[in-house]
């Protein structure tokens, strides 16, 4: 839902001076701040760098989970555009679904699939994280898009 409409312009605009942001290296591919804390100074993120972190956490898990165990935080490139963020968000939930849709209880349970970034928790545990984590972004993404629009309104309304 946070995604429809969503702009290029709006995931580029930074909602406070310091803050997780994405930017373009010279090579012309588009990477993503990392924190070396998880302080409140550090400042809010840009939707940018949210939809990234979607998007790293997604492939993470299911390269870890289903396909090499090989992909590292550094490889996940924010794709640069809006347009390019929904289908990569699309994809990956498509990839989510159909693996984990394959499933059977006793999968759930065990550890089999269970490397990143848990190693020894059933991979049930995996599922229920992933589910909250991209919540989390979801509803970020949402509050950040409120303030985007709202940048630029009357700070002289009386919204009571």
């Amino acid at each position: 839902y946070h995604l429809n409409g969503l702009t290029t312009e709006e995931c580029l605009w930074r909602p406070a001076a310091v803050g997780l942001h994405v930017w373009q290296g010279d090579d012309g591919n588009w990477r993503a701040d990392w924190p070396d804390r998880e302080d409140y100074d550090i400042g809010p993120p840009s939707i940018g760098w949210l939809t990234w972190h979607m998007i790293f956490w997604w492939s993470m898990v299911i390269d870890h989970s289903f396909v090499a165990r090989t992909l590292t935080r550094e490889q996940v490139r924010w794709p640069g555009s809006a347009e390019d963020v929904r289908d990569s968000i699309e994809r990956l939930q498509d990839n989510w679904r159909n693996a984990i849709c394959q499933l059977t209880k006793e999968d759930l349970r065990s550890t089999e699939h269970t490397h990143w970034p848990f190693s020894d928790r059933p991979f049930g545990h995996v599922v229920a994280w992933a589910n909250v984590e991209l919540t989390k972004n979801a509803a970020e993404i949402g509050y950040a898009r409120f303030l985007y629009a709202a940048r630029s309104a009357s700070s002289g309304t009386d919204h009571r």
